[in-house]
């Protein structure tokens, strides 16, 4: 067996900070570029992914596989090319029978049927939101710059070390090319590398009423390049040197300046409906995978990751 990481969990200190939409379109860029990935919900309260795969109350979930009742290949579901999901059930009645120490033998499974597995992680301190920390090669850690939101980051940083686990990096989403914002500084206040700034982008909107994945709505747009560098970068086809910077006057813009309106987003102070909105964004994107057919190039038989040219934005 490798030892190259392969099982991610993507995580934060708190909700609404794009976790899910990293998660997502992080597996899709992963998928496109020939790899067999799978995302399992293992947030067993409050599942965001049963979305995927319009589930009826009588399939399988993780619930059951935990539960003991069902083996995990029967609540793997194909989403599109290349890429799984297994969502967790949306009945508390399930989650009752849920024993959270069989999520181990669950993840040690998909690591030998994928490529990668990505874990998207729930955001809070319970004993099912620490397991998976220790359970993965590596933690992916999402927060927005906001204080608030960097602070419940410190959190989950200790969280990890308790749990054993290694952080892989930070990424910092919703940024704004324009602002003053030390995206350096806060990724070494937390003591880990920044891997990848994800820019304000309302694309990322499109794409959800689109139904389809950033990074292959819109593979050229600002936050889609980021998200193409962070799927690279995990799979060594990235120098951390090269990570893309977004200039004002980009495509990457905030939802406010895109729709013209004046109750999306206040600034860069943690405004409580920015982060209402995104939690939405978060909801809406368990419907956001619908096909794999992302830009790739062909060289000697491997594919690799596509990362389109900053000046090809518009």
């Amino acid at each position: 067996m490798s030892t190259q990481e392969t099982v991610y969990a993507i995580a934060s200190g708190k909700g609404g900070v794009g976790k899910t939409t990293t998660t997502v379109n992080l597996g899709t860029a992963l998928a496109g570029a020939g790899n067999r990935v799978v995302i399992v919900d293992v947030d067993l309260g409050m599942a965001n992914l049963a979305g995927f795969v319009s589930l009826s109350p009588e399939d399988t979930t993780l619930h059951q596989v935990l539960a003991g009742e069902a083996d995990v290949t029967e609540a793997t579901y194909e989403l599109a090319d290349g890429i799984w999901a297994v969502p967790s059930g949306i009945e508390l009645n399930s989650y009752a029978s849920v024993k959270t120490e069989n999520l181990r033998d669950v993840v040690a499974d998909l690591r030998e049927r994928f490529d990668y597995v990505l874990l998207d992680v729930g955001a809070g301190v319970s004993h099912e939101t620490v397991l998976p920390l220790g359970l993965a090669d590596a933690v992916i850690l999402v927060s927005t710059p906001e204080p608030a939101s960097v602070q419940d980051a410190r959190k989950t940083c200790d969280l990890a070390d308790r749990a054993g686990g290694q952080i892989a990096g930070l990424v910092l989403t919703r940024t704004r090319p324009s602002g003053d914002i030390d995206h350096e500084g806060i990724a070494e206040k937390l003591d880990l590398p920044l891997l990848v700034t994800i820019p304000e982008d309302a694309t990322v909107r499109e794409s959800v009423y689109a139904g389809t994945p950033l990074v292959v709505h819109e593979p050229k747009s600002p936050a889609s390049r980021a998200y193409r560098y962070l799927a690279a970068r995990l799979v060594g086809e990235a120098d951390p040197e090269d990570r893309p910077t977004f200039e004002a006057g980009t495509r990457a813009r905030s939802e406010a300046q895109s729709s013209g309106g004046a109750g999306d987003d206040g600034g860069d102070g943690g405004d409580s409906e920015a982060d209402e909105a995104s939690a939405a964004s978060e909801d809406d994107v368990s419907a956001a995978i619908s096909e794999i057919d992302a830009d790739s190039e062909t060289d000697g038989g491997q594919r690799h990751i596509d990362i389109p040219d900053a000046e090809s934005d518009g």
